[in-house]
């Protein structure tokens, strides 16, 4: 019964330890803000439409 409990902690550490690695393994300054993408014309696209 102590295995299955200390296998089960070591995986709840490994997941633990891989979840945080993805979350905080990012840029230094965080995200790049860029410009919203443009099109052929080189006017920015029309915002999204909210009918079904």
């Amino acid at each position: 019964m102590g295995l299955i409990l200390l296998e089960a902690l070591l995986a709840l550490v490994v997941l633990v330890a891989i979840v945080w690695w993805t979350m905080f393994s990012g840029r230094k300054g965080g995200e790049l803000n860029l410009p919203p993408p443009k099109d052929d014309h080189g006017t920015p696209p029309p915002p999204p439409s909210s009918r079904p």
